[in-house]
């Protein structure tokens, strides 16, 4: 039998086991003198808290290395031939295929991205007649509904022309965008001009923010066209478990894409490597899902703002592939329908029989009773009093819905693969300025805290179904937030500490001072050698450790501080949509690699206000550092404030810069206040 796929562990996985044994006893060790300077040398009130700050602080990141640590126990590569996949597969057995794209916002997720989305996932080397899309629309606009409309004409000229020559870039944006069209130019050309008109009319239509009222009818509710299907709706605050029902009652295939309506697909063979695994039941005896990383286009050189996330899409899903496979992310998954439906050996069946995984389709989809009953599946109020969002479909209950459904089901018992091409089966766009990076970060920190605090806490619950280590790689996700306790003290303890003389950390010449060299060039070498693993750079792995000390200064404190709002009942800023529209100033500092603010938002003051107080602290530790003496006590907060300002430079280049994407006036004045206090006011106490 011809080989579908193969995997190998990562060279490094014994010298991980090994450095996870000797770092986990420096930090206990580094505990252990806490609670010695606690009890022996704190005797003030301002030395007992300094002490227990710092306490707090390393506990907890010794709590996030040891849940990051996981990752690296037993990680491994896999390698799929999908051009084996026709000698063990017959094509007329290839199973059905659903796919779900949603989108929520014309004016910040635009219809055309959104279209591009659909086309490169329908026109997947896969045959035509088993793919259908579900377009879930959270603003039901009428235009996205109008572009799709369009797109369906445009459709029966891409679709083919993508198979009968063989196309890798099906998206026609990145097609067009490229050379590679040329090889077909007269063709590519002829259908370059409709495309462009498309998107013409679309563009004109979301610019003037409405459609001819004559041009929508009840029938375009429902696209068919040819054999490809595509079909609309409006959604709720939970799309997928409707697209769910409703592609239930329509198709009801046994395999379901998710994708979100930004990630078009890169790689028309993305089905068959799904297949590799899904048709080879020795691969794993309860596979559920097969995810795939999210990849991005666009990204500057050095990635500023940590956009790839190389750690949460790439090298984390490949050590929990060794273990029980990777959690969700919420697009480029493949799942089977089954899973949905209770656990490996545990069914739990709908309530009606057309929803059920193994249900056959036998109308049409433009059945006047398959449209009636997809619309009553698909009501608000269907899955009241059901177990709908709790024991079946996607799971109810944290903003990160993808997060939490991958673990509940896992939990159940369910394992996952993650499928990792050369070439990046989706791509996608990435946020170019700050404040909408912060802002998607809050949302992620608000929802993985509601899983942390639940009953379903990773820790114990996760550990119990899971195993510990599992249950380590989940709570790795679930206390992200918490990283901006010991980041925010850390950012701000030892330089006001440094500022009045006093020190509160180990002398150079004492031996404590070598572990705390050790913990920290240990931890950030590990870190900086799982960049380099998977191919990404130096600069890349500096701006992204950069961006980890802005989201503890930012959206994970701020996530906190609003989760705990919300169980306080205080009201908090809703849920808002990143914008996936870029000016064309603000594209070209992002490729200069400039860091955008533009706007001034609570969530950069306390990075600002750090970032003057790590300068005045570098200052006043230079003036300090003339004797021996001194550089001998300070030496350690002085590495601290000179690593904080050194961070801070692109901080500091937007507060003098004079483009739009500066630091806002009042965001400077407000943070130079608190730098103040801080500094001046703090002395009073110590």
């Amino acid at each position: 039998m011809e080989k579908l796929h193969t995997y190998k562990h990562i060279p490094c996985t014994t010298f991980n086991r090994i450095f996870a044994i000797i770092y986990t006893l420096a930090i206990l060790a580094l505990i252990y003198h806490h609670f010695l300077t606690l009890i022996h040398h704190s005797t003030t009130v301002t030395s007992v808290i300094i002490t227990a700050s710092l306490l707090i602080s390393d506990v907890i990141l010794g709590f996030m290395w040891a849940t990051t640590t996981s990752f690296r126990l037993r990680p491994i590569l896999r390698q799929v031939y999908p051009e084996n996949l026709d000698k063990v597969l017959d094509k007329k057995d290839f199973p059905t295929l659903d796919i779900f794209i949603c989108t929520a916002d014309p004016y910040k997720e635009p219809p055309m991205n959104v279209v591009n989305t659909a086309l490169s996932l329908m026109a997947y080397d896969y045959p035509p007649e088993k793919i259908s899309v579900y377009v879930s629309d959270d603003g039901g606009s009428e235009l996205t509904l109008f572009a799709f409309m369009e797109a369906a004409k445009f459709a029966k000229i891409w679709l083919p022309f993508c198979r009968d020559n063989n196309i890798i870039d099906r998206c026609p944006e990145a097609y067009f965008s490229s050379d590679r069209h040329a090889k077909h130019e007269l063709e590519s050309e002829e259908i370059k001009t409709m495309y462009e008109s498309l998107k013409i009319r679309v563009e004109n239509v979301v610019e003037r923010g409405e459609v001819c009222p004559h041009y929508i009818t009840n029938e375009a509710q429902n696209l068919t066209f040819s054999k490809y299907r595509i079909s609309g709706f409006t959604r709720s605050n939970h799309p997928a478990i409707i697209q769910l029902r409703v592609s239930g009652v329509m198709t009801n295939s046994s395999i379901i894409l998710t994708q979100d309506c930004d990630m078009y697909s890169n790689d028309p063979q993305t089905p068959k490597r799904a297949l590799c695994y899904f048709s080879d039941p020795s691969v794993r005896t309860n596979l559920g899902y097969i995810q795939f990383p999210q990849r991005y286009h666009g990204l500057n050189k050095d990635d500023i703002y940590g956009g790839e996330f190389l750690r949460l899409f790439v090298t984390n899903p490949v050590g929990m592939d060794g273990l029980q496979g990777p959690s969700y992310v919420g697009s480029g998954c493949f799942f089977r329908r089954r899973v949905f439906f209770g656990g490996p050996t545990s069914m739990v069946p709908p309530e009606l029989q057309e929803l059920k995984p193994d249900h056959i389709v036998r109308k049409p989809i433009t059945a006047q009773p398959i449209i009636e009953m997809a619309h009553h599946v698909a009501g608000c109020n269907y899955e009241n009093n059901t177990k709908w969002g709790y024991n079946l479909g996607f799971r109810y209950g944290s903003l990160v819905e993808d997060y939490f459904t991958g673990y509940r089901l896992q939990c159940e018992g369910w394992e996952s693969i993650f499928c990792h091409p050369s070439r990046p089966a989706f791509l996608g766009d990435v946020p170019i300025s700050l404040i909408d990076a912060v802002s998607q970060t809050k949302r992620w920190a608000i929802g993985l805290l509601e899983v942390a605090f639940s009953e379903y806490v990773p820790l114990v619950f996760g550990s119990r179904c899971m195993g510990f280590v599992m249950g380590l790689c989940y709570a790795h996700y679930a206390f992200w937030p918490i990283w901006s306790i010991p980041i925010t003290i850390y950012s701000f303890l030892p330089q006001i500490a440094l500022l009045n003389g006093l020190n509160i950390f180990p002398k150079v010449t004492d031996p404590w001072f070598l572990l705390y060299v050790f913990l920290f060039f240990g931890a950030y070498g590990q870190d900086c050698y799982d960049f380099i693993l998977f191919e990404s750079t130096y600069k890349r792995w500096w701006n992204d450790q950069r961006i980890w000390l802005i989201r503890g200064l930012s959206p994970y404190l701020f996530g906190l501080i609003e989760y705990t709002f919300r169980h306080l009942g205080i009201a908090t800023q809703g849920f808002n949509v990143t914008s996936k529209v870029q000016d064309d100033e603000q594209s070209k500092r992002y490729d200069q690699g400039l860091m955008e603010f533009g706007v001034h938002s609570p969530m950069f003051i306390p990075l600002t206000t750090a970032s003057i107080v790590n300068l005045f602290a570098l200052i006043f530790g230079i003036l300090q550092m003339s004797s021996f003496t001194n550089l001998e006590k300070l030496f350690a907060q002085f590495f601290i404030a000179f690593f904080g300002v050194l961070n801070s430079w692109p901080v500091y280049e937007a507060m003098l810069r004079s483009d739009k994407g500066r630091i806002p006036i009042k965001t400077i004045i407000i943070s130079m206040c608190l730098a103040s206090i801080l500094c001046g006011g703090t002395s009073l106490v110590i």
